[in-house]
């Protein structure tokens, strides 16, 4: 067990010291929630049962046809390796933060280009599943336990000519510390412009707010408290209901 202080651990800067258990197994996983690199997270001061996995988790290994990835890798190792090797699928990565089990679990990506397309299987509290039986859909996985490691499709061919469409999109986004987008965009629509179109663009409450370069990120303007977040959320979803008929879900992951 380690305590981790989330209000300098994650990506948002909001919380405050928590005990957390370090799993380096299976049977040591049972019950737990892991965080891995707390982006896209938001982690109540009051949180248990919540875990990080053991740094042996953080490797990645070339079987042959497939490639072999620790679920504690980072975004940027992970893309490092996929371009220094030539290889295709992960060039977003270049743009996104987090870890590799967070990624998964998320199905990350930018637009088109996500993890499911170069994705083989997944190990989930210790069994290898295929990655099609998975539910793999737009930010979202049916997965419900512990990715201990994933394996992707090794295909030749690093698009560096995408490079330059990923750092583009990513220049909108702000620069203070934050959990990335708030809410799931809706079918068909998008989840700044409907929370823009009820007045929520640079909209705050107390050190939170939803940032003025892009409405659907949620950011953290100094000392913004987990019970801020929570209340700005809530307020977005109650807004853009009322206005649009539209349930906005979020993406941002809350352990209360």
């Amino acid at each position: 067990m380690q305590t981790i202080d989330f209000a300098k651990y994650s990506s948002i800067r909001v919380g405050a010291e928590v005990p957390v258990r370090v799993i380096s197994d299976v049977s040591s996983a049972l019950g737990i929630q892991v965080i891995g690199h707390a982006n896209n997270l938001l982690v109540a001061p009051t949180a248990r049962n919540i875990g990080v996995l053991d740094t042996k988790y953080d490797y990645i290994q070339d079987l042959g046809e497939l490639i072999e990835v620790g679920g504690q890798v980072s975004a940027q190792k992970l893309y490092r390796y996929f371009r220094d090797t030539n290889l295709w699928g992960l060039e977003f990565l270049r743009a996104l933060p987090g870890s590799l089990g967070g990624l998964v679990k998320m199905n990350a990506g930018m637009k088109e280009y996500e993890i499911k397309n170069v994705l083989d299987s997944v190990c989930v509290d210790g069994v290898w599943e295929r990655a099609e039986d998975l539910g793999m859909g737009y930010r979202s996985s049916a997965i419900k336990g512990v990715i201990f490691a994933a394996r992707f499709k090794k295909i030749v061919g690093f698009r560096y000519n995408l490079l330059e469409i990923f750092d583009s999109m990513r220049s909108s986004h702000p620069k203070r510390p934050s959990c990335g987008s708030c809410f799931k965009n809706p079918i068909g629509d998008f989840a700044g412009r409907l929370l823009e179109g009820v007045g929520l663009r640079g909209y705050r409450i107390g050190g939170i707010g939803f940032a003025q370069e892009h409405a659907n990120f949620l950011v953290n303007l100094g000392k913004g408290s987990f019970e801020d977040a929570i209340s700005l959320i809530n307020l977005g979803k109650q807004r853009v209901l009322e206005a649009y008929g539209v349930a906005l879900e979020e993406e941002v992951i809350i352990i209360a």
